[in-house]
């Protein structure tokens, strides 16, 4: 399958004051679309040529693994972005809760991983196999797919992701950032890792998935 530079859910100026129209423009136009087309070159011909994006980032490495995860990581990232903040759903809300006291809380949180993870990567809010919150920093193009955990927000803190905005202020951009979060989008993956059956096989990390 040829796989495609997502539709971003707004346009290249919608984000401004917080991320520039040109930040979108080289952010989403060229490392983005870079990643998409270096991916399809380098699965021609191979065993992941038809495999779904996901399926790759569990199965593959090397090259194919860094493009593949940084075109969904990309897609996770602003699909994760809107103008409309959007609403914490009640189950969202309980997790948060339970896991950090407040939403206020779980940003500091998320905030100090990110201030801390060296050099580039993701960070990510995530479901875990015991189905409870966790934040996760992952370098360069990994991300939680692979240990099993369903991601339901994802921060860019590689420098092409704010630069131009912030130049090496990474906390800023980070402060900033939190205007955009899309609690919708948030709320959805939550849904969706509910249909799976915690806890998960501790040996195999296999989840059952439910109706």
């Amino acid at each position: 399958m040829t796989h495609t530079l997502m539709t971003l859910p707004f346009d290249s100026s919608a984000l401004e004051p917080y991320l520039s129209k040109e930040t979108l423009e080289y952010h989403y136009g060229k490392h983005h679309a870079g990643y998409v087309t270096k991916l399809n070159a380098l699965i021609k011909d191979t065993a992941y040529e038809d495999m779904e994006l996901e399926e790759i980032i569990k199965e593959a490495d090397g090259a194919i693994f860094n493009n593949a995860a940084q075109v969904y990581n990309h897609d996770f990232y602003f699909s994760g972005m809107h103008v409309e903040e959007g609403t914490i759903s009640e189950d969202l809300a309980l997790l948060i809760s339970e896991e950090f006291v407040s939403v206020s809380a779980l940003k500091e949180a998320f905030t100090e991983v990110a201030l801390g993870l060296f050099g580039s990567g993701w960070v990510w809010l995530c479901v875990n196999k015991a189905g409870k919150l966790v934040i996760e920093a992952h370098t360069n193009a990994s991300n939680p797919l692979r240990s099993g955990h369903t991601p339901l927000l994802t921060c860019d803190v590689w420098e092409h992701a704010y630069y131009i905005d912030y130049r090496n202020a990474r906390a800023e951009y980070l402060e900033k950032w939190w205007n955009l979060v899309n609690w919708d989008f948030v709320s959805q993956n939550l849904v969706r890792a509910k249909y799976i059956k915690f806890p998960c096989d501790e040996n195999s990390g296999a989840c059952e998935y439910v109706a």
